[in-house]
This record gives C-alpha cells, sequence and structure tokens, in this order.
C-alpha cells in the first residue's frame, strides 16, 4: 500500500487508515488506487472479519484532491476517477460480505462523505462535520451518494443536503440518521476500534446476510425480499456459529464465533 493509505489485520480487524493529515486526506490518485486496493483485499481476505475505515488528522477525508483535478483538467483530462477509483472503492465497502466501520474523526465532505455513507455503522466524533460538497463545484453526486444518502436520510432530506451543500454537525448527523453514534473527539479512535472488534468477534455469516438483506429490499418488493430472507436464514441457520450461539445459549455462557 502506499504511505497515504495505511493498512493493518489484527485479530479479524483490517484497519484502513487515510494517511494524508497534511492534506486532510484529499483523493489524489495515488490515494485512491491505494483505498480501493486495501478495501478489495480486506473484503477478499477470509481472516478479515470486519473493516475499520478512519482517518488520521484533523480530517476523515474531504473528498477529491483539487489541485490534482484542476491539473488533470488542465491537460484535457475527463472524469474517469469515478468509474476507475470511486465506484470500485463504493462497491467494496458496501457489499464485501462482512461488516464496514466509518470512524469519522474530522470533517467527511463529498467522495469522503459518501465512502462514510456506504460504511454499515458510523461511530463520529463531536466535532466532525459532513458536507456533500458536489453542488458547490457543480458536479453531479458520485460515491453512491444518489444510492445510500436517500436511504440515510429520505429522499426529500437528501435532494436538500445535495443542492445546498453546507456542513452538517455531529448532532444534527445523529438526528438524521447519518451518524450512528457520536462521541467525544478524544474517544474516537478508541470507541471506534471497540465497535470494529465487537463486529469482527460476532457471527461473520449473519452479518453478511443482513447487510445483504437490506441492500436487496432496498430495491425489491416486500415479497422478493421475504424469499431472500427465508435463503439468507437458511444458509445462516446452517452454520457452525449458529449452532455454537444455540449451544452457548443453553450453556449459559458467552459463544465463540470462528465465521464459518
Amino acid at each position: 500500500m502506499a504511505d497515504s493509505v495505511l493498512y493493518e489485520v489484527a485479530d479479524g480487524l483490517a484497519t484502513v487508515t487515510l494517511n494524508r493529515p497534511e492534506a486532510m486526506n484529499a483523493l489524489d490518485t495515488g490515494t485512491k488506487v491505494a483505498l480501493r486496493d486495501a478495501l478489495q483485499a480486506a473484503g477478499a481476505d477470509p481472516a478479515v472479519r470486519a473493516v475499520l475505515l478512519t482517518g488520521n488528522g484533523r480530517a476523515f477525508c474531504v473528498g477529491q484532491d483539487l489541485k490534482e483535478h484542476v491539473a488533470i483538467l488542465a491537460a484535457g483530462g475527463g472524469m474517469t476517477t469515478v468509474a476507475e477509483h470511486y465506484n470500485p472503492i463504493t462497491l467494496a465497502i458496501a457489499t464485501m460480505p462482512k461488516p464496514v466501520v466509518a470512524g469519522v474523526n474530522g470533517v467527511a465532505a463529498g467522495a469522503g462523505a459518501g465512502f462514510a455513507f456506504a460504511a454499515d455503522y458510523r461511530v463520529v466524533a463531536d466535532t466532525a462535520s459532513f458536507n456533500t460538497s458536489f453542488a458547490g463545484v457543480a458536479l453531479s453526486a458520485d460515491s453512491g451518494m444518489s444510492w445510500s444518502l436517500p436511504r440515510l436520510v429520505g429522499p426529500s432530506r437528501a435532494a436538500d443536503l445535495l443542492f445546498f451543500p453546507r456542513a452538517v454537525p455531529a448532532a444534527e448527523a445523529a438526528e438524521l440518521g447519518i451518524a450512528n453514534r457520536v462521541v467525544p473527539a478524544a474517544d474516537l479512535p478508541g470507541e471506534a476500534l471497540a465497535v470494529a472488534r465487537l463486529l469482527a468477534s460476532g457471527p461473520t455469516i449473519a452479518y453478511a446476510s443482513i447487510k445483504e438483506a437490506l441492500a436487496f429490499s432496498a430495491a425489491h418488493p416486500l415479497a422478493a425480499a421475504l424469499d431472500r430472507e427465508a435463503e439468507l436464514q437458511s444458509a445462516a441457520g446452517a452454520s457452525a456459529d449458529h449452532r455454537e450461539a444455540v449451544n452457548a445459549f443453553l450453556a449459559k455462557r458467552a459463544p465463540h464465533f470462528q465465521a464459518r
């Protein structure tokens, strides 16, 4: 991985850290490639049972590196980065068969906000904020925001946030449903890590099934969603982790899950 993205796996948890604090973790090409590759590696690694995505410094991620973007436009380049980088990154976060926690340590803007919205759970510092940003620089939404934001806040609020970009502070983000948990900024690293570690030690197959069921039901009618639930529940019910959970319940002890 590039120095701009740190990647570590320990005890079933992959920690992916954006590491351009001097640039507020803005996404230049090297960072986007490294982030895409790190998330895809985490998704494909059976030893990884959960992912924590966070940033170093005072920002989570402010989105596209506009200095690099201006240089690309000046050279006659186009917006190929959405297909090459942002879409694969968003898909990796949203579709990997394991939970992804976003530890939002500071401002999350543009694609940075989009990546946080694509995560399954957001632990947010009380000093952090979210900003869709796109319309402010005459761009459409990307990084999956047209899909994720309406599902978090509803279509009407999503339109308001996209048409009129502004900084949404952590407390309001919690009220809107964007932030799952708001914690003091000093506690953010430990709290986000604790949530991610808890998920990494949990029933991975069940989490993957829940994640898939939520995504499926968002785009299908009730009858189809019920059918998919039945399929996913059948697979989860046949897992060793389900048998372990039942046995642990009967024995009045804590279960020990092994992601199988």
